[in-house]
């Protein structure tokens, strides 16, 4: 099995990841790509609701439960104590697609453009110290990069970008 094309979106909290792959999927399912996503959270997070059949599967001990409908299926997996899976174990789960947009994992080594917003929390640039980030994205002016900047906002050459540096766009 061939590994999938992977690009990264790293960057501070509110410095702008989320809304930047959010344009990206869309732009990139514009063009007729097929697109899944792999979001990092440093919290605990869970997408179930309290006293939900699936919720109440989970709280009796369950390892996975999967929901099933017509129109989309989710399968939750509870660690219980386990480490973290590794970035390659769930690359490893992701269903063939064209591309996966990863969101966070800002130490994996995999190519990445650097989000950065004025109103970021920590506005410390990632690039200098990253070899595996190949662009910035800003929503002000950027001096002393050896690196492509993008306006933060302009999803249509940042998606051009990323189609030549992973290779989608064969031309």
């Amino acid at each position: 099995m061939t590994k999938p094309r992977v690009f990264g979106i790293s960057g501070w909290k509110n410095s702008g990841k989320t809304g930047l792959a959010v344009r990206l999927v869309e732009e990139f399912t514009r063009r007729g790509y097929r697109i899944s996503t792999i979001k990092h959270a440093h919290h605990d997070f869970d997408i179930d609701k309290v006293g939900a059949d699936s919720f109440r599967h989970r709280q009796a001990g369950a390892h996975e439960v999967t929901i099933v409908s017509g129109t989309r299926f989710a399968i939750m997996h509870e660690l219980r104590g386990a480490p973290e899976p590794t970035f390659e174990e769930i690359l490893a789960r992701i269903a063939p697609c064209d591309l996966v947009l990863i969101e966070g994992y800002k130490r994996e080594p995999i190519p990445k453009i650097e989000a950065r917003r004025l109103e970021a929390k920590n506005r410390e640039p990632l690039a200098p110290s990253d070899p595996h980030i190949v662009a910035i994205a800003a929503d002000h002016p950027v001096g002393d990069s050896p690196l492509p900047v993008f306006d933060l906002d302009d999803t249509t050459a940042i998606a051009d970008f990323v189609e030549r540096i992973t290779g989608l766009r064969q031309s």
